[in-house]
């Protein structure tokens, strides 16, 4: 199962449209999540109308939270939908063996057996996350949140039995740029990683649809995420505060 979470504070501005990209995503079989980070009184109603839509094309949810509540919901997300995923895929097959509509529609003895199997693939299948966080400059004072959330993530995911991968992307790649910038690969521990996200000279833009379309290609190609960060390796030095 494989998952894009978007974290943001804001609408898309530069490029092609993140609801657009969504859709890509959820054609190539990856769940578009978004999370709106706010701080207490702050409002952000002009980005909720995308927000929603972005996870309604991607197939995902949508949440507004403040930073307190952000390694908590980004933990929720991620499970939900995998059990939303399997259930699914599950209704499916019970219309074509059975043709049931959904679980509550089986008899109490099968439904108790068909949640317990839910319950295992959800502990048990593969799962890759790919997190995307947007560092435009309203974002500088929640990333410390954002990065405690990533590591409680991974805590959470370290206590299923499936293989669980996260990757993390920040953007945009320059001040100008359409881009993102991958700053951890695929990994299931980060154990060793004092700082996932770089010190980051803040951008102005939020091309939150070109950056989406990047990490879907980072899931078609499985070394793409390599390939960007030996890209931007000589590029370090502008981004450093």
């Amino acid at each position: 199962m494989r998952q894009l979470l978007l974290i943001t504070d804001g609408c898309s501005n530069v490029g092609m449209s993140p609801v657009v990209a969504a859709a890509h995503a959820k054609a190539e079989g990856i769940t578009v999540n978004v999370i709106g980070v706010v701080e207490r009184g702050e409002s952000i109603s002009s980005a909720e109308v995308e927000i929603e839509e972005i996870a309604r094309a991607g197939g995902g949810m949508s949440r507004l939270v403040d930073t307190r509540q952000l390694s908590q919901t980004v933990q929720m997300m991620t499970r939900k939908t995998v059990v939303t995923t399997i259930q699914q895929a599950v209704n499916k097959e019970l219309r074509q063996v059975f043709g049931a509509e959904s679980i509550e529609a089986l008899p109490p003895e099968r439904r108790g057996e068909v949640v317990r199997v839910i319950d295992e693939l959800g502990e048990s299948s593969p799962l890759k996350v790919a997190l995307l966080i947007d560092t435009s400059a309203s974002m500088r004072p929640k990333l410390a949140a954002v990065e405690e959330a990533i590591r409680d993530l991974v805590l959470s995911l370290q206590s299923r039995s499936g293989r669980s991968e996260i990757a993390v992307f920040h953007f945009p790649d320059s001040e100008n740029g359409e881009g993102c910038v991958c700053d951890l690969d695929w990994t299931d521990n980060i154990a060793g990683v004092k700082r996932i996200l770089p010190r980051l000279a803040m951008r102005g833009t939020t091309p939150t649809g070109p950056a989406m379309m990047q990490v879907i290609d980072f899931f078609r190609q499985g070394d793409y995420g390599r390939t960007i960060r030996g890209e931007m390796d000589g590029m370090t030095g502008e981004d450093v505060v």
